[in-house]
């Protein structure tokens, strides 16, 4: 993803800020049905149906096992409780980090926060236009207080200005978004 690396140093200058950090991880069978080059004919941007659902087909990416599928280099895990796998249904994707995109099966994530007592969720990463907006979706959705630290965040942008409507509807929703700025103030770092 173009300038996705960058959200690595925003991310690791956070991460001691908080009390709880978990993490999302994209973990695709190889013979995921979100990936064109399983679709004959079909390539990246195009769509089919997936489980009952429009599905936007991908290169393939995150691919279990692989050094594709590991957390980014460089960004410092040792604050992560928990990694929490996501897409790893062949026949259903999963955009957010809560649930497939159906909302048949939970990853646990949100199961989890409300057992750790979490009230307000802080979501970043990649991509704004997909995982971050329906993760911080349904968040929202969950109950919990959810906040998208913008500049953390990159889009994919398939089309121009995906990214930005994505962020416009989330503040419509109800989603506070914020700044990494922001939350150093908030959380009594300075800026």
């Amino acid at each position: 993803m173009p300038r996705g690396d960058e959200v690595i140093a925003i991310a690791n200058r956070l991460l001691p800020h908080f009390d709880l950090v978990v993490a999302t991880q994209d973990w695709h069978p190889a013979s995921h049905g979100s990936f064109a080059a399983n679709h004959p004919g079909k390539r990246p941007g195009d769509r089919v149906k997936l489980a009952g659902l429009e599905q936007i087909l991908w290169p393939a990416h995150c691919v279990q096992g692989s050094r594709g599928a590991e957390l980014a280099a460089g960004l410092d895990i040792t604050k992560v409780a928990r990694v929490f796998h996501k897409g790893t249904d062949p026949a259903l994707d999963s955009y957010s980090g809560l649930y497939d995109n159906a909302h048949r099966r939970s990853t646990g994530l949100g199961e989890f926060l409300k057992e750790q007592g979490v009230s307000d969720v802080y979501v970043l990463g990649l991509a704004t236009d997909y995982c971050v907006r329906y993760t911080a979706q349904d968040a929202q959705k969950a109950g919990f207080r959810t906040h998208v630290i913008a500049d953390a965040c990159r889009g994919v942008d398939l089309k121009p200005g995906d990214s930005q409507r994505a962020i416009d509807e989330l503040r419509g929703e109800g989603v506070r978004v914020i700044n990494s700025a922001d939350v150093l103030v908030e959380h009594g770092a300075g800026a």
